[in-house]
């Protein structure tokens, strides 16, 4: 298998050279150059790890086939139950539980495998590596648990500063290993995702430095995150094949329509946003036009630049990069995109979406607790709000975070709080380590090289 950028400027990447790069070194995202096929009725009786295995092995061939399934049983044997990503049926929804990892949200399916992989290649090759990336919460603290104390890698994590949750803050912030960066930044999350990509653009800096990419930028982080949509579809065995995603960078559900590709027959992805609704206009009305970022009770979806959009641009207009290498210029350019005629109807046969406001999002976390007793966090909640607005039955909803990494919003539509996981509940009596710096490329570009220099 070969990758290359979805700006053509990059080809001919074996999977461990386009899972350093991260970002293509044209300012492009990675793509396989071919999707493989899969026979469902020889995976459908897998274990998690099984399953993870052989869908791995399709994309990937530079890594002996012994040390892929030492590296996928050893980045799931974290989680906390055998299953990886169970599925629950409640009040006719299934609910795919993604929080079962170390961090308690769904970056951690992929990003205990990328740790352990960025581990393993570097040991390989006698090298290291600076991981850059930016969060809008969950990205951060699962990236940070895959890679604490791993050999050869510093991390370096931009958060807006002031606009995560507290337990969201907490788990990045008071990581004690010395190889971890925290950097709060005075702005949004578009912002601090804005910076990486500029720093990823300075190619000269991105090779002085051997920076590395963990944010959905990085494919494998695509790859680990098709995995459980074929495992819900084993085990839900609904009569039509619906997804309900809660995204605001479009990776989770980019993750579905890849498995799609692949030949699971998904009828419809059903795409939830919240007030940052760049998304839900794009399906709905062809408007792909940024907004101001307006702060929600679901902040990882509190973005406005969907960062994997760009694949699915590559593939909407049949994997012609000089296609997408214009409209994203005119993106840069003019911050819009507009969309119609055909390439409009081939989006809505793909996909439904729909807007959540915070009213609806309390209010779904308030009515599914009162019919089942299963306690739904914000995130969650968008994604059963839209599954019901669709009127599809047996809805497979990712459920991407657990409940008690928002204790306040949760307080707010039930009047409790959800039960504490103990490595939650310890978080607050732990110091905190955290730079605060201003919206500049400058600055952090600065603080990355004083940490490195003093290292």
């Amino acid at each position: 298998m070969r990758y290359r950028s979805s700006r053509g400027g990059v080809e001919g990447l074996s999977f461990i050279d386009a899972f350093l790069m991260g970002l293509a070194d044209d300012g492009g995202l990675i793509v396989p150059e071919e999707i493989p096929s899969v026979e469902l009725d020889k995976l459908q009786s897998l274990s998690y790890t099984e399953l993870a295995f052989e869908i791995f092995k399709l994309f990937i061939d530079d890594i002996p086939e012994d040390d892929l399934k030492k590296l996928v049983e050893k980045s799931y044997s974290t989680f906390d139950t055998e299953k990886i990503t169970p599925v629950v049926k409640k009040d006719g929804v299934f609910i795919l539980e993604l929080f079962h990892g170390p961090t308690f949200a769904f970056k951690d399916v992929a990003l205990q495998f990328l740790g352990n992989l960025f581990e393993y290649v570097l040991d390989k090759k006698d090298s290291y590596v600076n991981v850059l990336g930016a969060t809008s919460g969950d990205t951060g603290s699962a990236a940070i648990y895959g890679l604490k104390g791993k050999k050869n890698i510093n991390i370096f994590i931009l958060h807006p500063y002031g606009k995560v949750s507290r337990v969201q803050e907490l788990q990045m912030t008071t990581v004690e290993d010395k190889n971890v960066f925290n950097i709060a930044i005075k702005g949004t999350f578009d912002d601090c995702q804005a910076i990486v990509k500029a720093i990823f653009n300075d190619l000269d800096f991105k090779e002085k430095h051997r920076l590395g990419a963990v944010n959905s930028i990085n494919w494998a982080r695509i790859l680990a995150q098709i995995v459980y949509y074929f495992y819900a579809y084993f085990k839900a065995k609904p009569e039509k094949l619906y997804f309900s995603v809660p995204t605001g960078n479009f990776g989770d559900i980019f993750a579905g329509y890849m498995a799609k590709l692949m030949g699971l027959p998904i009828e419809k992805l059903i795409l939830a946003t919240n007030s940052n609704d760049i998304l839900y206009r794009f399906v709905n009305q062809g408007d792909y036009s940024v907004g101001e970022v307006v702060k929600t009770l679901s902040p990882s979806m509190d973005i406005q630049v969907a960062s994997n959009f760009e694949r699915y641009l590559y593939y909407l207009f049949g994997e012609d990069t000089q296609k997408v290498k214009s409209l994203m210029e005119e993106f840069a350019a003019n911050r819009r995109l507009k969309f119609d005629g055909d390439v409009l109807k081939k989006v809505q046969s793909e996909f439904d979406s729909f807007r959540v406001s915070i009213k609806d999002t309390l209010n779904t976390i308030r009515e599914f607790y009162k019919k089942t007793g299963y306690i739904i966090d914000p995130h969650t909640a968008a994604g059963i709000y839209a599954a019901w607005q669709s009127g599809y039955n047996d809805v497979i909803c990712l459920a991407t975070a657990h409940p008690a990494k928002f204790p306040e919003a949760i307080v707010d539509a039930i009047g409790k709080e959800p039960e504490k996981p103990k490595a939650i509940a310890e978080l607050e009596s732990k110091e905190k380590r955290v730079s605060i710096l201003d919206n500049s490329v400058s600055e952090v570009k600065k603080f990355i090289e004083e940490k490195l220099t003093n290292d």
